[in-house]
């Protein structure tokens, strides 16, 4: 298909590095025109000067960019300029309302929206294995799903606009609490005298076992964080977790007060760290 790919970060560029191998022809564009340069240059794509340039004539136009009001942006200029019944797909994390607002958007030109975040960070972007959870439309899910399948591993539609970053709640919710068990879990096998690396071992074959232990454990042990999902992206996506909480009533206890701790670790300084950075707080001196 002719598909245009907007926000080549730790993710965008790599996603949009399968497509080009998957044999669709793809049109990139990143706000830093040096980083859509050198992914052109790399796959052998074009690079469009502005969004609207590289979503010209384009059957599905992907996006994985910031915040809402950077996705408000891109799409207002890459709708106009698609092709007729042309898909949106937004990877970037974002609240429910903007995906709404963006579905009755595409709506109204007679194209569609399907709000898509994704799970697995850079490594999944990297190796095409990401999971994805998708809102909108089941018809134009069906139309996607083939060509976002280029870096996934599983994709579902979890129900109208806005689900797909409902379900990203979900997992933001799941993933503090386990990384905020494991910092204490951590802290106390320190404390305790006991070789870390022997409880993980022990500790990992049971019933604590997690993709976070398994992929994490060992550099919270050694105090490196200077990888992974940054605690910036994390407190971001967590105030539209209790933003939304407001709204639907939900109790949030434990996601509130872990997103208090992360704005801790920010103050440490730790606003690029990874996620699993949430053992500073407890490891720093008195």
């Amino acid at each position: 298909m002719k598909v245009a790919f907007a926000g080549l970060g730790v993710m965008g560029f790599p996603m949009a590095g399968h497509l080009a191998k998957a044999g669709h022809e793809v049109s990139v564009f990143n706000r830093s025109p040096e980083k859509a340069a050198r992914w052109a240059e790399t796959f052998g794509g074009r690079a469009g000067a502005t969004a609207a340039e590289a979503a010209a004539g384009v059957e599905v136009f992907v996006l994985c960019v910031g915040k809402d009001d950077d996705v408000r942006q891109v799409v207002s200029q890459a709708l106009p300029v698609m092709a007729p019944g042309g898909i949106v797909v937004d990877h970037t994390t974002t609240s429910a309302v903007v995906a709404r607002e963006m579905a009755d958007l595409a709506a109204q030109s007679g194209r569609a929206f399907v709000d898509a975040p994704v799970s697995g960070g850079q490594a999944g972007a990297e190796a095409g294995q990401l999971t994805i959870m998708c809102g909108g439309q089941p018809e134009a899910f069906a139309r996607v799903e083939p060509v976002i399948a280029a870096y996934a591993k599983a994709s579902r539609l979890m129900g109208a606009s806005g689900s797909g970053q409902l379900a990203k709640m979900v997992n933001q919710i799941c993933i503090a609490g386990v990384v905020q068990g494991l910092a204490e879990a951590m802290h106390f096998a320190k404390r305790a005298g006991l070789d870390t690396q022997a409880v993980y071992e022990a500790v990992s074959k049971g019933a604590a076992q997690s993709w976070q232990m398994d992929n994490r454990w060992k550099t919270m042990a050694e105090n490196r964080f200077d990888f992974g999902f940054a605690v910036d992206w994390m407190r971001k996506d967590l105030g539209l977790v209790l933003d939304e909480a407001g709204r639907n009533g939900a109790a949030l206890d434990m996601t509130r007060m872990v997103d208090g701790f992360y704005a801790e670790v920010q103050a440490l300084g730790g606003q690029r760290w990874d996620t699993s950075s949430l053992v500073a707080r407890l490891e720093k001196p008195e």
